[in-house]
């Protein structure tokens, strides 16, 4: 009986034993099925499908965009912008009259070029049209040819022409005091090319030294030597100054130039005026 007692006590404890080991196997098991849902198998059979989990989706990580800078676009200004802009940032007190030298200077010089050019005769034909006039009908002929030729050559031969009958020496003595006159129209308003040649860098200089007064007077006042205080009354000083200096070069090469075309035509009338000197000491030889 003991044996038998035994027995049945040892089977009890192992289908006890068997029973709650396979529970615990049944309770932990986890099927996955097709890789997406979760089965969990409870008692035998029973199952509880758990929700797939979402895959984790790594964020997409963007380029970084290259960073560009920005340039801005310069705009390229004509000549004439740029010394309109210059001109008013040089300031109106002295850029007006430095301006105003360059205009009147022009306009002096400009007359000067058209008279010079209409002043210009060819002498060499004058002359021997001249000597022909007064082979064929004596000095009046040739003096009304002097008289529809244009120009201070012909002024001053018709002076002379005027006195042959009171000698040589006289009719000398006549070209050379006419041509005197005529060598004082030709150089009228040169004088005040000049002027304005000379007044155009000074005006400049002044308004540079008063640029630079205004510049030390806002350090003065600011207490503080500071780039932006005496930027702007140096900037006004040295414009004043290359504008006043464009100026004086401008009007120069013109003066130059007229000195050159006077220095011409006075040559050309001593050569013309001895020429017909020749001609009437000829004249009067012949008769």
């Amino acid at each position: 009986m003991r044996r038998l007692f035994a027995l049945m006590v040892v089977s009890c404890l192992l289908a006890l034993g068997s029973y709650d080991v396979s529970f615990s196997q049944d309770t932990v098991r986890i099927q996955t099925m097709d890789g997406v849902n979760k089965t969990l198998v409870i008692n035998d059979g029973d199952t509880i499908t758990l929700p797939a989990e979402e895959p984790e989706v790594e964020p997409e990580v963007e380029p970084e965009a290259t960073l560009v800078p920005e340039v801005e676009e310069e705009v390229e200004l004509s000549f004439h912008q740029v010394v309109k802009q210059k001109f008013i940032e040089g300031g109106a007190e002295f850029m007006a009259i430095v301006l105003f030298c360059l205009i009147m200077g022009l306009a002096l010089a400009i007359e000067r070029i058209i008279y010079l050019n209409l002043a210009t005769t060819n002498t060499e034909k004058l002359l021997g049209e001249i000597e022909n006039a007064m082979s064929a009908g004596g000095v009046d002929a040739a003096k009304e040819i002097c008289r529809n030729t244009k120009g201070p050559v012909a002024s001053i031969f018709y002076q002379g022409l005027d006195r042959s009958g009171e000698g040589i020496d006289v009719v000398e003595k006549s070209i050379v005091s006419y041509g005197s006159v005529q060598m004082g129209l030709l150089e009228r308003g040169m004088s005040w090319i000049s002027l304005f040649i000379s007044l155009a860098p000074m005006l400049g200089f002044m308004g540079t030294v008063i640029g630079m007064i205004g510049a030390f007077d806002a350090i003065e006042a600011a207490g503080d030597i500071s780039p932006s205080l005496v930027a702007g009354g140096i900037k006004v000083a040295l414009l004043t100054t290359v504008f006043g200096l464009i100026v004086a070069m401008i009007l120069q090469v013109f003066y130059n130039y007229l000195v050159a075309k006077i220095d011409s035509l006075v040559n050309s009338m001593e050569d013309a005026s001895i020429s017909l000197i020749d001609i009437l000491v000829k004249a009067g030889n012949s008769k």
